[in-house]
């Protein structure tokens, strides 16, 4: 978990419900982002072979996009993992390695890791936190690293409740009215707040933005009304001061596409589509590989 790195109601109901579709697309929504997410920048897309290998494609916005994959261990039995978390890499002071992360395998939530020791001797290891995650849609793990240091732990159940718990202080949310999210990927962190982008069955896209006090709801705000159906996976990293560069997996083609998008900002929110990823993208499961050391996200 990333916690390493340190140490509207009625909007919400609005996108449970299944929203009509309108006419502006992705890629047709601004003809230019900012410059600072259009430079180029770098995400790591993570991955889950369908025979439990760990796959990493460092995508790149150049012109033309470059991708490059490598390989690492073989971590889970063939077809297990459902969903995962961001992993993250962290550096020992000895040389050592270690990259962290939760993943769904079957219905059971796991923590686990890989790397390397300081003799460089690889390393590994899966820690069962719970089970009866049969159907959820998304895992993740918020971190703020700033003079107020603050996170919290994402799942998102199959029939639209959206659970919150800071393991700091043990308070947990339950928020419910997302059964129409398809799939939903972090682009904020900070000290009062986190927001996801969502897409939700319909081909819609959200954010949404969940206030780090608990007694205060979620506030969902729509980014774009249709197109977006096709993607199982949205894998989100900062580019730029205040941009996001976007990865968006249609696992049925074996085709990502990449996005950058200015500070979210509801339907006046700059995206600019990059065009397509070389390569082919079939994996079982994507998510977010990054640093430790990288700044928060801050794409809202």
């Amino acid at each position: 978990m990333r916690f390493k790195r340190a140490s509207a109601v009625a909007a919400s109901a609005v996108l449970l419900g299944g929203l009509a579709a309108a006419a502006c697309g992705p890629a047709t929504a601004a003809t230019s982002a900012t410059t600072s997410a259009t430079a180029a920048c770098t995400i790591e897309v993570g991955s889950i072979t369908g025979a439990g290998d760990i796959a990493t494609t460092a995508i790149t916005a150049s012109s033309p996009i470059t991708a490059k994959r490598t390989t690492g261990p073989h971590l889970f039995a063939p077809g297990a993992a459902k969903i995962a978390s961001t992993w993250t890499t962290t550096l020992g002071v000895g040389g050592e390695d270690t990259t962290y992360g939760d993943v769904i395998l079957n219905s059971t939530l796991y923590s686990g890791f890989f790397g390397h020791d300081s003799t460089g001797k690889p390393t590994s290891g899966l820690k069962a936190q719970g089970g009866g995650y049969n159907g959820y849609k998304a895992i993740d793990t918020s971190f703020y690293g700033g003079r107020t240091v603050r996170g919290a732990q994402y799942r998102l159940r199959g029939d639209g409740v959206l659970y919150r718990y800071n393991p700091d202080t043990r308070e947990s949310s339950r928020y419910t009215g997302y059964s129409a999210v398809k799939t939903m990927a972090l682009i904020s962190e900070t000290a009062t707040y986190d927001t996801f982008l969502a897409t939700t069955n319909g081909g819609a896209l959200y954010t949404i933005h969940i206030p780090a006090n608990i007694k205060q709801a979620p506030v969902v705000k729509k980014i774009r009304t249709s197109t977006w159906q096709g993607f199982e996976y949205l894998v989100a990293e900062k580019c730029g001061a205040q941009g996001t560069l976007l990865a968006a997996i249609d696992k049925e083609s074996g085709s990502a596409y990449l996005y950058a998008v200015g500070h979210a900002n509801g339907t006046a929110t700059v995206i600019k589509g990059l065009g397509k990823v070389p390569g082919s993208f079939t994996d079982l499961v994507y998510y977010l590989h990054t640093g430790e050391g990288n700044p928060p996200l801050f794409g809202e």
